[in-house]
């Protein structure tokens, strides 16, 4: 067997738990462009996670 198959499912829920509870940061840039001329140029940053992570890592610093 591989070790896929060997692997117990993860249900969405435990996902979302496990990734809030340590906090994700999800960063981006998009920039259009025409004839190489840059027009529009977006910075995406996004800090997700659970209010008491943050609470607690507010309460370390």
């Amino acid at each position: 067997m591989t070790a896929l198959a060997e692997s117990p499912e993860l249900a969405l829920v435990d996902l979302l738990d496990r990734l809030l509870a340590g906090g994700v940061v999800l960063t981006g840039d998009i920039t259009i462009s025409l004839a190489d001329v840059d027009l529009v140029h977006v910075s995406l940053r996004a800090l997700i996670s659970s209010v008491h992570t943050l609470v607690r890592e507010a309460g370390d610093a």
